[in-house]
């Protein structure tokens, strides 16, 4: 044999053998990546708050009708694990946004531990609200620094009267919507203390919405009704909760969260309205597991 040839012959072994060696290796890299993608879509204890509030959800029966004030679910905690799809009318349904910066000083960081070193593990709640006045005014107040601990505000989201959506302080972040507050949750009290100079609050594990007040509530001395709220406020609001895993039980007003006995908002809240509108934007899907 000729000295070309047996080198021609060497030279398309090597070849073979090299993309033998590549196909391995793309296999292996996409086992890999299969793997870490099942890992975290079958893991539902995981809290996230990259994009919205996650939480496990634990049940797929229908909520109950619910009064205006209080939102409540007759979820139970042994029915089996499921996540909220949205819905065709989910993706129908397209509100303005604005995006709008709010000083530092008005929101924080979500904290891991309480004030006595306490590892802190809640599943987040929603908290319902009302500006009081305009969202103008509101988001004028946000972006003002104040160093008065006492003062500091904000929320995550504002809902304008024509269904706007304004996005104010990122999900990641500690919004100061809620001071001296409780969660009355299926499964106990919640609250947590992360400041020994002010009192425990909801905060840590809140995702605080407001929705504009009409003209008519501007009146400080009649704070217990006003016309309510536009269809497309509500619509936004439902619109935009539908994109959480928070489950219906963990969604609650700033009425009902209060501790001093001064927040009643929102007023006129047409609870039944809401989830009606919430069911027709998410729907439930149970998570099958794989037994071993």
């Amino acid at each position: 044999m000729r000295f070309q040839d047996w080198a021609t012959r060497v030279l398309l072994i090597s070849l073979m053998f090299m993309a033998l060696i590549v196909v391995l290796l793309i296999g292996r890299a996409t086992k890999l990546q299969n793997n870490l993608a099942t890992s975290h879509i079958s893991n539902p204890q995981v809290t996230a708050w990259s994009q919205y509030p996650q939480a496990q959800f634990q049940s797929a029966k229908e909520p109950e009708k619910k009064s205006q004030d209080v939102i409540k679910s007759s979820a139970k905690t042994n029915k089996p694990v499921a996540r909220y799809v949205t819905t065709q009318a989910f993706a129908q349904y397209r509100p303005n946004y604005e995006v709008v910066s709010v000083n530092p000083t008005n929101y924080g960081e979500r904290y891991a531990q309480d004030v006595n070193g306490l590892p802190l593990n809640n599943q987040p709640i929603i908290v319902l609200h009302e500006t009081g006045y305009s969202a103008s005014s509101a988001i004028n107040f946000f972006q003002v620094a104040h160093d008065d601990e006492n003062v500091q505000a904000s929320y995550h989201t504002l809902i304008k009267l024509d269904g706007t959506v304004v996005y104010l302080v990122p999900p990641e972040k500690r919004a100061f919507g809620a001071a001296n507050s409780v969660f009355d949750s299926p499964d106990g009290v919640e609250t947590v203390k992360t400041n020994p100079n002010l009192p425990p609050s909801v905060n840590n594990f809140a995702y605080h919405v407001s929705l504009e007040t009409p003209p008519d509530g501007y009146d400080a001395t009649n704070q217990q009704t006003h016309s309510g709220y536009t269809e497309a406020q509500y619509n936004s609001l439902a619109w935009l909760i539908a994109q959480s895993q928070v489950p219906d039980e963990r969604i609650t007003t700033h009425k009902l969260v209060d501790r001093s006995s001064k927040k009643v908002d929102p007023i006129n809240f047409d609870g039944n309205k809401f989830l009606d509108l919430l069911n027709t934007y998410r729907q439930v899907r149970p998570i099958y597991r794989v037994s071993k």
